[in-house]
């Protein structure tokens, strides 16, 4: 068993299923990522937005056959299904929440592929893409982080596997590893707080400038161009005995008793205290001044976050 690499059961996580021969043109309509260009087996981050821009969903969204698969948490795949639902209109579209028919596993840490290669998992070499065994998904995120999709039935057999070559842990240590991957997972108390770029799905390709229209797309686009985004989100580490919270207030020297910002999501870790991810005003960014719950709560310690600070978008793989 290795112990670089820690494997999670994900049972609040949820998948939706988007089949039907109109299927990707409905969700290039709705979502801000560019599903045109997904292939077989190819991911990208994106989100499901209000017409004034706010975030209802984040999520991760992969082509399989000819069927696509949104992964978001559970609490919110019917919801965002029935909504979805009530703009198909005409189109030869049908989506289903499909979370119980299929089991959701993390494998974490410098041990991570070579834990699922030793369970018999054939696995991707480059991030955001999937391979398939036997009818069991497993999704490369990044260098430290898989993600397998099985079948429900197969799933004790698959988890067998994985926790004969990885260390077992709970859903936390995966929710730890995706924090500090800079990657954000919107809830119920986050929902509608935040325009994408603020929670940095322009860094993660999670948004497409030259796509059609979405909904919040002119706000979204409009925010690119002129530059016009005073927040952002941040990586951070804060010490204290109480768990933050996503929809957690912070707050700062500069504006007072006026929030400047918002826990996403946060995660203990392992040394003690709590990483997190937060989306605060950039004025507050330099000062490192930025404290959770009021301004003599505890401080925010900024972390580096693993990817640039330049948008990117997938690269295109079929013509406009």
């Amino acid at each position: 068993m290795s112990t670089t690499a820690k494997f999670s059961t994900l049972p609040e996580t949820g998948l939706l299923r988007f089949s039907g021969a109109d299927a990707q043109s409905f969700l290039q309509g709705q979502l801000s990522c560019d599903v045109a260009a997904l292939n077989p087996l190819q991911a990208t981050y994106g989100s499901y937005n209000t017409p004034k821009g706010r975030m209802l969903a984040s999520f991760l969204l992969w082509r399989a056959g000819v069927d696509y698969f949104m992964q978001l948490p559970r609490a919110l795949c019917e919801p965002i299904r029935k909504r979805l639902s009530m703009y198909v209109l005409r189109s030869k579209v049908q989506m289903a929440d499909v979370s119980e028919a299929f089991a959701l596993m993390g494998v974490a840490g410098s041990g991570a592929a070579a834990a699922v290669r030793a369970a018999s998992l054939q696995i991707a070499d480059a991030p955001l893409r999937m391979m398939e065994t036997s009818g069991v998904l497993s999704l490369r995120l990044d260098a430290e982080r898989l993600e397998i999709v099985a079948p429900a039935d197969q799933a004790p057999q698959i988890e067998l596997l994985l926790k004969k070559e990885a260390e077992s842990a709970d859903a936390a240590v995966w929710a730890l590893a995706t924090i500090r991957a800079g990657i954000p997972v919107i809830t119920l108390p986050t929902q509608e707080e935040f325009v994408p770029q603020m929670a940095n799905l322009d860094l993660i390709g999670g948004i497409s400038f030259s796509k059609g229209c979405y909904p919040g797309q002119e706000i979204v686009a409009r925010m690119h161009y002129l530059g016009k985004l005073k927040q952002r989100m941040v990586l951070a580490h804060v010490e204290t005995g109480t768990p933050p919270q996503a929809g957690d207030k912070l707050y700062a020297t500069e504006t007072g008793e006026q929030s400047s910002g918002m826990v996403v999501n946060a995660a203990a870790a392992p040394g003690g205290g709590f990483d997190l991810l937060a989306v605060a005003q950039t004025s507050t960014f330099s000062t490192n001044g930025l404290h959770l719950g009021s301004l003599t709560g505890p401080a925010l310690q900024m972390l580096p976050l693993p990817y640039p600070s330049e948008a990117k978008e997938l690269p295109k793989t079929k013509p406009d």
